[in-house]
């Protein structure tokens, strides 16, 4: 959990504090098509230096209600090495909002009309298999789905004075799935 200090160190421009409710919706079936043409741009702004581009966070999981918001993965050599990747995104529409140096080296841009969240690791960083692994057990577990989707739901109801603190309220939830999903039983269920 971050608290606000952290925010306003970690938050490239103006840290913006919310006006309006977290607005949860129904499952969309067109968010895999703007992850698809989200990915096609990232990869034409970045070439040979991206390793991967992954489809993550709610909007990836069919039937699960989610922020309008496309959560994408992407996995450079080098996530503290900005200067081989930052202007071609910069270029390609997006804005570099968040350097977490000290949490895998993270980087967060935002897309145009920030209707995407692009999170950007290094290769091997472990925080890429926890987001993949998440996504992917939503998507054959449906109790976890529904736990996580009342969860959201609930959390939207209250006032948050920024995004980052809904996501932080979700943490023990996600913990708990996290684990189950990473039993030696589950992982043979697959």
């Amino acid at each position: 959990m971050v608290d606000d200090q952290y925010l306003e160190a970690h938050t490239v421009g103006e840290l913006k504090q919310r006006t309006t409710p977290i607005e949860i919706l129904d499952y969309d079936p067109a968010w895999p098509q703007r992850f698809t043409e989200e990915s096609a741009k990232i990869r034409a702004a970045l070439g040979e230096t991206t390793c991967e581009v992954e489809h993550v966070g709610s909007t990836s999981v069919p039937g699960l209600p989610a922020k309008p918001i496309i959560d994408i993965v992407l996995v450079v050599p080098d996530s503290a090495a900005e200067s081989k990747y930052a202007p071609q995104l910069e270029s390609a529409g997006y804005r570099l909002r968040i350097r977490e140096p000290e949490w895998f080296e993270h980087r967060l841009f935002k897309g145009a009309n920030d209707g995407v969240n692009l999170h950007v690791f290094s290769a091997g960083c472990p925080e890429i298999e926890r987001m993949l692994q998440f996504r992917d057990w939503l998507r054959i577990n449906a109790a976890d789905r529904e736990l996580y989707a009342r969860t959201k739901r609930a959390l939207a109801q209250q006032n948050w004075k920024y995004t980052q603190n809904y996501a932080d309220a979700k943490t023990n939830v996600i913990q708990e799935i996290i684990a189950r999903a990473s039993r030696p039983s589950a992982n043979r269920s697959r």
